[in-house]
């Protein structure tokens, strides 16, 4: 039985866990973050926009306001007019609509980063069940939730509150003065009361957004055991991946030693090492090594070129040289050509003597190594 602390979700959540999690639409966002944005935006936009609307805003209602006789007796243009004068109120409206719209679009980006994912368009049934609905509201999340609202509820209202009674003198100084300079003043003063109630999220921003990110970082934190799972699913069963390696060992040994009757000598050390060599000069730049070994696999190697009648040589600081040197079916070093080639010819003129006749070669002394290429006897 699994250990209970690798059943607590202690661990930080992996890459994979977040990339995941990510795919499925589970990202920190801040609903705060979003609207503070939003309200942001609605008052630069009041601030760089707001004289050009007022005055169009004021031209719309002073059309609306002014009532002709043909208006009167003819409700059909009534209604005419009351459209005309809604048309041109949205088109006055319209630059910042778009402002707000763009600033929707972009707000929700500001915390996790552009996020497209359609595993949260698919219906989840198990958000109708009203033990669940219930089960959210009491919950910790929720509690936290009423927790903010009521704090943003205190903090915006005090500062709306603060921001009014600061400016009641203003306020009712509106009634004294014309009706084109009270409008252009109404919308100063709205325009400053709605800055400092703005300026008052920033300190809930402030707050909400470290929250959020923890919050989600400890909704994807895992178990031990899945953490270990993960790492299986991702690298692979170790069992596993030690016998695909060993199959892939066997069937490289059974292709290598299928190439040892083709090879045309086998350098040996004679006991600990043997490196089989093919060479075929109408096609090929150099010898290559189709077989290597040592001890019980060097043994095979010697078996096999015997009982197919391949010469086996004598070099032990060549076959040093070439097991540790040169890979499986790559040509030798450029530095061991010389070497090789000694060993080449004589293997040809003793074939050549073997098939035809004629001087016996005289065997081969020792063939030296350059010395950089050189291996202990010991290794």
């Amino acid at each position: 039985m699994a250990d209970d602390s690798d059943l607590e979700k202690t661990e930080q959540a992996t890459p994979q866990r977040i990339q995941k999690a990510r795919e499925e639409g589970q990202v920190a966002r801040s609903q705060e973050l979003t609207t503070f944005t939003l309200l942001l935006t609605a008052a630069a936009g009041m601030i760089f926009m707001g004289n050009h609307l007022m005055n169009d805003l004021l031209i719309i209602m002073q059309e609306g306001m002014r009532m002709e006789r043909e208006l009167a007796f003819q409700p059909d243009l009534m209604v005419n007019r009351f459209y005309e004068l809604a048309i041109e109120g949205l088109w006055a409206l319209v630059p910042l609509l778009i402002l707000l719209t763009v600033a929707a679009f972009f707000a929700p980006m500001l915390l996790s980063g552009w996020l497209i994912s359609s595993k949260a368009l698919v219906p989840d049934f198990k958000r109708l069940n009203p033990a669940t609905g219930f089960g959210r509201i009491f919950s910790m999340h929720g509690l936290t939730e009423l927790f903010k609202a009521i704090a943003k509820t205190i903090v915006v209202g005090g500062v709306a509150t603060l921001v009014i009674w600061s400016n009641k003198e203003s306020v009712l100084s509106l009634i004294a003065i014309p009706v084109d300079s009270g409008i252009t003043r109404t919308g100063e003063l709205l325009v400053l009361s709605f800055l400092f109630i703005v300026a008052a999220m920033i300190l809930i921003v402030a707050i909400d957004v470290p929250f959020q990110l923890w919050s989600h970082a400890k909704k994807l934190r895992m178990t031990k055991e899945e953490i270990k799972r993960e790492v299986k699913e991702s690298e692979g069963d170790p069992l596993v991946k030690g016998r695909i390696r060993s199959l892939q060992r066997e069937a490289a040994r059974r292709r290598m030693m299928s190439a040892v009757p083709e090879a045309d000598v086998i350098v040996t050390n004679p006991t600990h090492y043997s490196v089989a060599l093919r060479y075929k000069g109408n096609s090929m730049r150099a010898p290559v090594v189709v077989a290597k070994g040592v001890h019980l696999l060097a043994a095979r190697i010697r078996e096999l070129g015997e009982a197919h009648r391949v010469p086996i040589l004598e070099a032990p600081p060549l076959a040093r040289a070439l097991y540790h040197h040169t890979d499986l079916d790559q040509e030798i070093p450029e530095k061991l050509y010389t070497a090789v080639a000694e060993v080449l010819a004589y293997v040809f003129q003793l074939k050549r003597y073997q098939d035809f006749g004629g001087d016996m070669p005289e065997p081969l002394g020792v063939i030296p190594v350059p010395q950089e290429l050189e291996v202990p006897a010991s290794d």
